[in-house]
């Protein structure tokens, strides 16, 4: 899981054009949103994009947005679970 976790700090970093960042900025259990990494609903929305289009894995419930993307590590524990 060591490997995706870096490959989604990467991926959140391009998709979000967080261009200040590097992927060991990013402490893959700090939260997302909030006082982490302060993203915000529209970046929420880049992240649906993400899970989509490079795992497959599509949200179906936006209250589980929450859940999902509370932190890196729980992204990747959601795609490990999800991923077909």
């Amino acid at each position: 899981m060591d490997k995706l976790i870096e490959e989604l700090k990467v991926e959140i970093i391009e998709a979000l054009n967080l261009e200040d960042m590097e992927p060991e900025d990013i402490d893959i259990n700090e939260p997302l949103f909030g006082d982490g990494l302060g993203l915000d609903s529209i970046d929420a929305l880049e992240l649906i994009v993400l899970l989509e289009k490079n795992y497959g894995i599509k949200v179906e419930d936006p209250k589980k947005g929450k859940e999902i993307f509370a932190s890196v590590k729980t992204m990747a524990e959601y795609i490990t679970a999800h991923q077909k």
